[in-house]
């Protein structure tokens, strides 16, 4: 194993953008064979709980609570998780992951064996097994791009979809013929076994972990700035929406498969053993065909033609009894899902830097399974209330209607920041650094007034860009006596989240300095000044700025 697993985001592909070039980085190899085998032991577990579930009660909202609280987790814990992720050790975090699916894998299968699971204690069983879940996504999504250069990323990811789809055709397999040999239990204890495994290997992973100079942030700091960076990104805000609609409406038929299969002629746990796996095998193979569809397609156009034949797939599915007509179909639905989810991760992935990678995902995977979570509810009860069949149906309609209004109300720029790093700025110079209080930085412009409202135009984007940064505010000041001069205001929690931030500059955000520095009239710069605000606190808020005449130490 090579001594180091971090490639330059800016190294070149070495032969080729092919399917499979990314297997050529050993660590990545190693990696994904664990990711492989995660996702085995989630799906088998998936299998076993949904199955054993309709044994213990045939009311749908129970069957489709199965899925609610096995992704729930990682909507509530999913935005700590990815602070984390960014803050500490990845490769000590990623062996804790594994150890604690382990432990819950452990306690269901001694559940199960002493006969006293009951509904209830299933679901908080795969609640407890999902918070695993909701910790794991975030540090591997952000380990991806440090294994392989930039170029090969959407093959890398492509790869870990055909882990997830490997594993939702194994596991299913697996865990069927061991339920009907010899019951659930062994399931879940093959597969605390299986996480121990993964651990020993994460443990042989060679990873150098470089602490911050800075210290490590608080976490209720780091949980602030990823939310902020996605708050003020148009692309990653875009991208949330459309695979949220997605998910929301395509996990209809993932929620209700167990009564689907149950309802086809002859239909039992193989009928939806056999349907599961359909559906890992149309993604598998949509694989090979991604870095073609990319290169021919829009990410629109891509997301659009895989939210349509979704929808086709359920609505063949709320109509058929037929097994091979069923097959048909979620292979066409793997096929969907993987080229949605595809295109989607990628576009996210390559617009966040490093150093919020995980709290972006996170977010990302928030979306997912908070969209997972709710449409498994909703599609539930709506089976309820009439059938399944009329509650896919419902879903496949609404799905492509909704993906269609968003890519309407919310278009595809075709642009986004450059996330590469760009270098820290210089650090300034003071006499003695400020050990509490709110830094505030003024720059001072002088800008030709009949460029001001073209110049206010683009202090709008300063302000995302310093906003993503991790500024607490932003304001833009004009002098009511000299129509040239503005003052751009920015206000960081403490000195050291100010350094941070002078830390984080990207080329977008370099590119957007000399921007601005275009419009400034006059023989010197733009001045800067420094501060420490004294402010007054007023129930349990810092008080409100008031212009310059609140600003002191100048």
């Amino acid at each position: 194993m090579p001594d180091t697993d971090r490639i330059s985001p800016e190294a070149p592909a070495d032969d080729g953008l092919g399917p499979l070039v990314p297997f050529r980085h050993s660590v990545f190899t190693m990696l994904w064979s664990t990711w492989l085998v995660a996702n085995l032991c989630m799906w088998m577990n998936d299998v076993a709980a949904a199955w054993l579930m309709t044994k213990l009660t045939a009311k749908p909202i129970w069957v489709a609570l199965v899925q609610t609280a096995a992704t729930l987790p990682v909507f509530l814990l999913g935005l700590p998780s990815g602070a984390l992720a960014d803050m500490l050790n990845r490769k000590h975090f990623l062996f804790f992951t594994q150890v604690w699916v382990a432990v819950v894998g452990a306690l269901l299968s001694v559940a199960v064996f002493m006969q006293v699971v009951t509904p209830p204690l299933l679901l908080m069983l795969l609640f407890m097994n999902g918070i695993g879940l909701a910790l794991r996504w975030p540090v591997f999504s952000a380990i991806v791009p440090e294994l392989v250069p930039r170029a090969q990323l959407p093959a890398a990811l492509a790869l870990n979809g055909v882990s997830m789809n490997a594993s939702r055709i194994l596991g299913p397999l697996v865990a069927g013929s061991i339920i009907a040999s010899i019951g659930s239990a062994w399931v879940f204890l093959l597969n605390a076994v299986l996480s121990v495994g993964a651990a020993i290997v994460i443990l042989r992973w060679r990873r150098e972990h470089t602490p911050d100079p800075l210290g490590r942030e608080s976490l209720r700091g780091a949980m602030r700035v990823g939310l902020q960076y996605v708050a003020q990104s148009y692309h990653l805000k875009g991208v949330l929406l459309r695979i949220a609609i997605f998910f929301f409406h395509s996990t209809a038929v993932m929620a209700l498969l167990p009564l689907v299969a149950l309802g086809m002629r002859g239909g039992d746990a193989g009928t939806f053993t056999i349907l599961l796996a359909s559906m890992g095998a149309g993604a598998i193979a949509s694989t090979f065909a991604l870095p073609r569809l990319r290169q021919a397609h829009s990410r629109d156009r891509l997301v659009m033609a895989g939210a349509a034949t979704q929808a086709f797939s359920m609505a063949v599915m709320a109509i058929t009894d037929n097994l091979w007509v069923g097959v048909a179909a979620m292979l066409m639905g793997g096929a969907a899902w993987l080229t949605t989810a595809n295109s989607l991760s990628v576009s996210a992935q390559i617009s966040l830097p490093d150093w919020v990678r995980a709290r972006g995902m996170s977010i990302y995977q928030i979306a997912i399974m908070g969209a997972a979570a709710s449409g498994a509810a909703v599609w539930g009860q709506v089976a309820t209330w009439t059938n399944v069949p009329m509650a896919l149906g419902i879903g496949a309609a609404s799905g492509v209607a909704a993906m269609a209004l968003a890519m309407r109300l919310w278009p595809d720029r075709g642009v986004m920041e450059d996330p590469t790093p760009a270098g820290p700025l210089p650090r300034p110079k003071v006499s003695t650094p400020p050990e509490t209080g709110h830094v505030v930085v003024t720059i001072e412009y002088h800008v030709d007034p009949a460029n001001a409202t073209a110049f206010r135009a683009l202090m709008d984007e300063s302000r995302r860009s310093r906003l993503r940064q991790g500024a607490v505010a932003w304001e833009l000041l004009s002098d009511i006596n000299d129509d040239s001069r503005f003052v751009e205001v920015v206000e960081d929690a403490s000195w050291t989240d100010h350094l941070r931030r002078m830390q984080r500059a990207s080329a977008a955000d370099a590119a957007l300095r000399e921007r601005k520095l275009g419009y400034h009239v006059g023989d010197e710069p733009p001045i800067v000044r420094r501060a420490v605000r004294e402010s007054t606190v007023t129930k349990g808020r810092l008080a409100t700025p008031v212009a310059q005449d609140r600003i002191f130490g100048l």
